[in-house]
């Protein structure tokens, strides 16, 4: 999964945009962008949502987008009911905000186990957004061996701003320097745990060549998706996300020459001496081209 488009949870209209088009996944979101008084009515909302006609299996070229459900934070008391209300209708997997470190994931995890047995669900997937507090930047490292639940990292910057007390983050020219240090570690920290980094979304709508960047930049780093809060911005992380046919070819070489030489540690290539890391590398790419990453 590439693209990972976030929908308010109280917007039908948006929904039924947003499953029509081109990102791989969708967040339907009871957090940020629906307000207090309609966060109740909004779970029923996206119950409604969840239950809508889906191919199975999904995440396959052609399926619809895989659904996740972004719950409200564990510190506003509102998680267990948020997730009281959407367990049934089976979300492909549980994004978890303002995530201070492992305890809050395993303590999620610990809940989807109630409802997956009551329910007779498969272990449910969940996208920790692990940068939204100054506290979490220092348990980045400590997700390794975490509940297998876990599947990808997400950092974000508006929250952080926030709790820092920064005037700006500097999204439009290029991040400061808080906020390449959040992502950086949001990276080394998913790569630690085994599990995929998300970069943020692009807060700035008017310029696609932001988000391109932004994307190209996500990708060259080791990032292996990207979300993103407009319709608009999905083509352009889409893309950047896609391997190129060069990067294809060349990984098929990579794959091949040590298929044929099993018990090689180095193989050249184009007169390129080829390791291990260079086959994991090739490996990555693939998968990617598969849909399975």
């Amino acid at each position: 999964m590439r693209s990972f488009l976030f929908v308010p949870g109280d917007a039908p209209r948006k929904f039924e945009k947003a499953r029509a088009g081109e990102a791989d996944a969708l967040i339907l979101d009871l957090e940020d962008s629906v307000a207090a008084t309609a966060k109740v009515t909004a779970r029923g909302t996206v119950a409604d949502m969840l239950d809508a006609p889906r191919d199975e299996p999904r995440n396959e070229p052609g399926d619809g987008p895989a659904l996740f459900v972004r719950v409200n934070a564990l510190d506003t008391g509102m998680t267990l009911d948020d997730l009281a209300a959407i367990m049934p209708h089976r979300p492909d997997g549980i994004a978890l905000p303002k995530c201070q470190g492992p305890d809050d994931l395993n303590r999620v995890a610990h809940y989807l186990a109630a409802f997956e047995a009551a329910h007779d669900l498969p272990p449910t997937p969940i996208i920790a957004i692990a940068t939204e507090t100054a506290a979490s930047l220092f348990t980045l490292g400590n997700y390794a061996g975490c509940d297998e639940r876990l599947w990808g990292m997400m950092w974000g910057a508006e929250d952080l701003s926030a709790d820092l007390g920064a005037r700006e983050n500097g999204a439009r020219e290029g991040f400061h320097e808080p906020f390449r240090l959040a992502r950086n570690l949001c990276l080394a920290g998913a790569a630690a745990a085994g599990v995929v980094a998300i970069d943020t979304i692009c807060a700035v709508l008017d310029d696609f060549d932001v988000v391109t960047r932004e994307a190209r930049e996500a990708r060259r780093d080791g990032f292996g998706a990207k979300a993103v809060i407009h319709p608009k911005h999905v083509a352009p992380v889409n893309t950047a996300f896609t391997p190129t046919e060069e990067e294809l070819a060349w990984a098929k070489k990579v794959l091949a020459a040590f298929a044929a030489d099993p018990g090689a540690g180095v193989v050249r290539i184009d007169g390129q001496m080829i390791d291990k890391p260079h086959e994991r590398a090739a490996q990555k790419i693939m998968a990617t081209a598969g849909g399975t990453s």
